[in-house]
């Protein structure tokens, strides 16, 4: 297995199965992972630690994903997103298509082949060091 140590992941979903779920699979895929519950509690904890990519779903209390991402966005440009949603009719918004998101990067829940989830981290991540 490849040494992905060195892409930082950070899962914001408000269901804490998911979060630990989602976690320990990127851990045990070697990537570095950490959770959080709220779009508020991820702001806070980029604060203090660098995130490439972040799996992100679009249903949270209080701010939404989708603004958590353009607000993540806004402070820190290179982090990429990756949005997990359990919605089949959700379109990615003309905001987060004007920041580079496309359709590969929406993944419903649950994701049945993760295959294509670690493909897309990688790719964001590599995307992000060429910024």
């Amino acid at each position: 297995m490849s040494d992905y140590s060195s892409i930082r992941v950070l899962v914001i979903d408000d269901e804490p199965a998911i979060c630990s779920s989602l976690t320990a699979f990127l851990e045990d895929y070697g990537f570095r992972a950490a959770a959080a519950e709220s779009a508020e509690e991820a702001l806070e904890l980029m604060k203090s630690n660098v995130y490439d990519v972040c799996i992100v779903d679009m249903r949270l209390p209080g701010m939404s994903g989708e603004d958590l991402i353009i607000a993540a966005r806004e402070r820190y440009p290179a982090q990429r997103h990756i949005i997990y949603t359990g919605s089949i009719s959700y379109n990615l918004s003309d905001q987060l298509t004007e920041l580079g998101m496309r359709p590969e990067h929406v993944f419903l829940k649950p994701v049945r082949v993760l295959s294509l989830l670690v493909k897309c981290i990688k790719e964001l991540a590599a995307e992000k060091l060429n910024t």
